[in-house]
């Protein structure tokens, strides 16, 4: 019995440490042994979801759900010490004779990097390997940190953008209108090149580090995947409505923002269909798409299809990242925006983008605050 210990002690350790240098030394998108690090973040996700739950303004509620990031990197740590802690106790276990003693042994020689015997009869050899491991596992948790809060940095600059460019939160047909108000029309090739190399980066760094999908926003409102949809959406109606004068630009952007949407998908282990039909129904409507586009028109942006026309082409971009994005912004908790799905976790009720007044010297409102979905 103490050498079958001995044996699931070391299986212990082994997985561990391949769980250990694949999430921080070789991260790998999909691997079998991210998949504790993934858990530990659901884990955490919920115990913070249901702390949240009484919590009545969106804003308390993002505030108690900005800690799921931090907390899930504090649990990852101390998953892999305590699986150490086990798994070297295990292995102690046919010296010290008894499972306590072989756990008091590891646990002393963990944290004092071999140093401290807790009994005469532990095994040296393993007392060193376990101190350099509890060193070696703290080291790498350090320097971690770096890589995820630049790839966070990095992730949030555009999204702070897009409060002058898409509201608060992001709403894709307010792209349009904006630009069209201001008179920038010809910065939107600009935008959708940016967001391209953004979702590039954005599959890079969260299939590597999937922990940066708990990390929110710094303020209420904002969310990376209200903005992704907002400007995807920006893209499909730009080139469903105007096809002639569409930047090449937006269909790189739309084609590169799936992807991620689906590269980040497949680190989940979700299930998707990787091609869709062009026909496929989506969850938004028609009369949601219409009213969009009567807003879009109202600014003078340079329309060439009517609604009908527009809406079959709009819904074949749309179908190939609509589950995604709706699935991923209810999963992290998004703010309820326009054309972003349901949430499990939130009131029913919308939250419209808001709009800074745009007057022109005349007192000319161009238009008003209001939204209305339908």
């Amino acid at each position: 019995m103490l050498w079958v210990g001995f044996v699931l002690g070391v299986i212990v350790v082994v997985f561990a440490t391949a769980s250990l240098v694949t999430t921080f030394v070789l991260p790998r998108g999909g691997s079998r042994f991210q998949a504790m690090p993934l858990l530990i973040g659901r884990a955490v996700r919920h115990g913070l979801l249901l702390v949240a739950r009484p919590a009545r303004s969106f804003a308390r509620k993002d505030g108690l759900l900005a800690g799921v990031g931090p907390v899930t990197l504090i649990a990852q740590l101390a998953v892999f010490l305590g699986l150490y802690i086990l798994g070297y106790g295990l292995m102690q276990w046919p010296w010290t004779r008894s499972f306590q003693g072989g756990i008091s042994e590891s646990g002393a020689s963990l944290f004092s990097v071999g140093l401290v015997h807790a009994s005469a009869s532990g095994n040296d050899v393993i007392v060193v390997i376990a101190g350099a491991t509890g060193a070696i596992a703290i080291a790498l948790q350090i320097g971690y940190l770096p890589a995820i809060y630049q790839a966070f940095n990095r992730r949030e600059s555009l999204v702070t953008l897009m409060e002058s460019r898409a509201g608060v939160p992001a709403w894709g047909p307010e792209v349009l209108m904006r630009h069209q108000l201001v008179r920038i029309t010809d910065a939107l090739p600009a935008l959708y090149g940016d967001w391209e190399l953004w979702a590039a980066d954005l599959a890079e760094s969260h299939i590597s580090y999937p922990v940066l999908l708990w990390f929110r926003s710094p303020e209420p409102g904002f969310s990376w995947i209200l903005s992704l949809l907002a400007v995807l959406d920006a893209a499909a109606m730009h080139l469903s409505l105007c096809p002639t004068d569409a930047p090449s630009e937006a269909r790189m952007c739309l084609r590169m923002g799936f992807t991620a949407l689906r590269r980040i998908a497949e680190v989940l282990h979700w299930e998707f269909d990787a091609d869709p039909s062009p026909e496929g129904e989506l969850q938004l409507t028609y009369e949601e798409f219409a009213y969009a586009v009567q807003l879009v028109r109202e600014t003078g942006f340079p329309i060439e299809r009517t609604s009908e026309e527009a809406w079959r082409h709009f819904r074949g971009w749309r179908v190939n990242y609509e589950t995604l994005a709706y699935r991923l912004a209810d999963r992290v908790v998004a703010p309820r925006a326009p054309w972003s799905g349901e949430r499990r976790h939130l009131p029913l009720e919308l939250m419209p983008p808001k709009r800074p007044p745009h007057r022109s010297p005349d007192g000319k409102t161009f238009y008003d605050q209001r939204f209305r979905p339908d």
